[in-house]
């Protein structure tokens, strides 16, 4: 039998490829993708893989072409980006949702990259002054491995004490690398806990919002109203276990 040779697609990331260190693959700003087969279907429907949590990785895993990419190099926008052409690929541009009791239709094809501009390629760093404070602070877009290990520290924080959730201090004491030019751990864990206001923090996670690069989720349905389009396991099999 002839080799079949599966058709591919690049995607555009929107990091456009500048919070990757200048040497690593990612870099390009482009990811090569495969269209989905029924092997993919069979990652979406992994029991085990859903479980844990790690079935849209695991999809990814198998669809991106150059195997020296790794899930969790990718920052989330950029995972985003990947996971959304490879649905439209794999199922087609037409995706509905159900807002207000109501079915909508979404062409995912319209969904665009917000602007992202760096001014230092290969370095995955910024900075921001809180505005109650003047506290001057850096951070970072964090990547798939600080994903993990912030699901690994709440986990534990939970086996402590299971009525605690403290997953808005958590996801801040990674984004945040330095607070007034000390980059210490041990420094930063005590501003998130002890001396970043809400007011503050807020702002913060206001603009980390609006400026780090991703996919603007952000739809009009057919009445008009603003809705964010979720990315899970039904993005790309609504009907899963029909």
């Amino acid at each position: 039998m002839a080799e079949f040779k599966f058709p591919t697609e690049e995607v555009e990331l929107p990091s456009k490829g500048l919070l990757y260190s200048t040497d690593h693959v990612l870099s390009s700003g482009k990811v090569e993708v495969k269209y989905m087969t029924a092997k993919e279907e069979d990652i979406l429907s992994n029991q085990s893989y859903i479980t844990k949590g790690v079935v849209l990785d695991k999809l990814l895993e198998s669809v991106i072409i150059d195997k020296k990419i790794k899930i969790n190099d990718l920052v989330v926008g950029d995972k985003n980006a990947i996971l959304i052409a490879t649905r439209i690929l794999g199922y087609g541009k037409e995706y509905q949702i159900t807002y207000n009791g109501k079915k909508e239709n979404i062409d995912l094809t319209q969904l665009e990259n917000n602007p992202f501009e760096h001014a230092t390629p290969g370095v995955n760093e910024f900075s921001y002054t809180l505005p109650t404070t003047n506290t001057e602070i850096t951070y970072k877009i964090l990547n798939g491995s600080d994903e993990r290990k912030i699901e690994r520290e709440l986990e534990g924080l939970k086996k402590i004490n299971p009525n605690n959730s403290p997953t808005l201090t958590t996801r801040l004491k990674y984004i945040i690398t330095s607070v007034g030019g000390d980059n210490e751990s041990k420094t930063i864990r005590e501003f998130v806990d002890n001396q970043l206001l809400a007011r503050d923090s807020r702002a913060f996670r206001d603009h980390i919002k609006k400026t780090q690069p991703d996919v603007n989720l952000t739809v009009s349905t057919d009445s008009g109203e603003e809705v964010s389009v979720p990315i899970g396991l039904d993005f790309f099999w609504p009907d899963f276990g029909e």
